[in-house]
């Protein structure tokens, strides 16, 4: 903060400071123009009233003796003039100049021309050339010598400003300069010393507000934010704080709910593994210690239940392993074109026996005439298992699970319902999330990890689809999703 103090300090100083030297150069500049029109003006009728007085030409010739008592009389009365006698050309006929150094022998016209053609009151601010210094415009004053008949005989030409007023006016100056510039210096220090402290004091208002906010944020304080109420820039800055401010704090909750979802379903899934696990190693234990005495019906009898456990237990990776690669989006679906009705009734068929078992009766609704669909068979098979087991367990004895298929002009519409007794209105957002489980059994035991659906969701996004649910309590459930029609078969 401090070194941006004296960077701006510095940078309004240097700025006061260039205005206060360009205010002296442009002041000075337009000073001299002041006071050379001033002069002129005081002073521009000198050449008419010298030829109104006096003829300084007889006969066309030049009255020498009076030229030089004329002259020599205004130079001792305004030492700064320097008087010209020209002929009509603009050749200098004669002249008084101080130590007699004239360098130009001709003088251009256009400007005397102008000079005496404008009315005295309207004269514009005119310079001519200076005789004793070639390259340099002076101001002037200028009259026509004319004879009796009227006849242009010359020009009286009367240098205003000569070089002994050069001599004096350029120290004056360039003292009045150094005296003016050291007053804009110092006033330029005050007014940068002034106004950095006004500046700063509303920079530094805003960036300490800023600063103390992101080293609040840093610290680990997710709910410090920037008032918005600064104009500007600072606005911006503080909305573009606040936003990122509010993004980070989104994943860093995300983090964290993950963070939490993941424990339960280590904690869900160490249970699932564990059952299965403690029935192997319980009836292995079992007929380890019974292998004489177990009579063989009940030995039969223990091996199915180890099996089935093995079973269950293999299922249970086989699902770990599955929705890994689906959410490291390693599987890729090998679309193809097939019958989607006939798959139904595989997958119908083969979730028969275990639903006779329970006492559920599945009803199939797929008509005859159902287009091919374009997808990837496998993984469809693979919904349609995971929503029909899903369904059946927790459909009670005596009720119904539903496979229903209905077809458009570019897909077809599938719904797996069941009448268990549903999820609550609360849970429905969380069903196909991440590590969630959700409890809706009707005694509430433990229903496992729940990577059925998880998985279910993530195949059809990978076809580009979502999958809707609909529950209502004691009534039921369904989900519903779309597939899409073989290109050819679309339309």
């Amino acid at each position: 903060m401090n070194k941006l103090y004296f960077k701006l300090s510095a940078l309004l100083f240097g700025l006061f400071l260039m205005i206060g030297l360009a205010y002296v150069a442009i002041s000075s500049y337009l000073n001299d123009d002041y006071l050379a029109e001033m002069h002129q003006r005081l002073y521009g009728s000198i050449a008419s009233h010298t030829v109104a007085e006096l003829s300084p030409m007889v006969d066309g010739r030049v009255d020498t003796m009076m030229i030089q008592d004329i002259m020599h009389s205004m130079m001792v009365i305004n030492p700064s003039v320097e008087v010209y006698l020209l002929r009509p050309d603009g050749e200098i006929v004669t002249y008084v100049a101080p130590n007699k150094r004239v360098q130009l022998e001709r003088v251009d016209l256009e400007p005397i021309h102008a000079f005496i053609a404008a009315p005295p009151q309207e004269r514009p601010f005119l310079k001519g050339d200076d005789p004793r210094n070639p390259g340099r415009a002076n101001i002037f004053s200028a009259a026509e010598v004319r004879n009796a008949t009227g006849a242009l005989e010359g020009y009286v030409y009367i240098i205003l400003s000569g070089e002994e007023q050069a001599l004096v006016a350029g120290p004056l100056q360039s003292s009045y300069i150094l005296r003016q510039g050291t007053f804009f210096f110092f006033l330029s220090l005050a007014l940068a010393f002034v106004v950095s402290l006004l500046v700063m004091r509303y920079l530094t208002r805003n960036l300490r507000r800023i600063e103390t906010a992101v080293h609040r944020f840093q610290e680990g304080d997710y709910a410090a934010r920037i008032d918005a109420d600064a104009g500007g820039e600072f606005a911006a800055v503080a909305t573009t704080f606040n936003g990122m401010a509010d993004q980070i704090t989104a994943s860093i909750d995300e983090l964290k709910s993950l963070d939490t979802l993941r424990r339960e379903l280590i904690a869900n899934i160490s249970h699932d593994l564990r059952t299965p696990l403690a029935i192997i190693q319980g009836f292995v234990e079992t007929l380890l210690m019974k292998t004489e005495t177990l009579p063989p019906e009940e030995r039969r009898k223990h091996l199915n239940t180890i099996l089935n456990s093995a079973e269950r237990l293999s299922g249970l990776i086989g699902q770990l392993f599955e929705y890994s690669k689906l959410e490291a989006r390693q599987i890729v679906p090998q679309k193809e074109a097939f019958n989607v009705g006939e798959l139904a009734q595989d997958v119908a068929h083969k979730f028969s026996v275990l639903a006779s078992a329970k006492g559920v009766n599945i009803r199939l609704d797929v008509p005859q005439a159902l287009p091919h669909i374009f997808a990837d068979l496998s993984l469809v098979e693979r919904v349609l298992n995971n929503l029909m087991d899903n369904a059946l367990k927790f459909t009670p004895a005596g009720g119904e699970v539903l496979l229903e298929m209905r077809a458009d002009a570019t897909l077809v519409r599938i719904k797996v319902a069941d009448t268990g007794p549903g999820i609550p209105e609360a849970e429905l957002p969380f069903v196909f999330d991440r590590y969630r489980k959700v409890k809706r059994t009707r005694d509430g035991q433990n229903p496992g990890a729940g990577l059925g659906l998880a998985i279910v969701k993530s195949i059809l996004e990978l076809h580009d689809q979502r999958i809707r649910i609909h529950s209502k309590l004691k009534e039921g459930t369904s989900f519903c999703f779309e597939l899409p029609l073989r290109g050819e078969l679309a339309g």
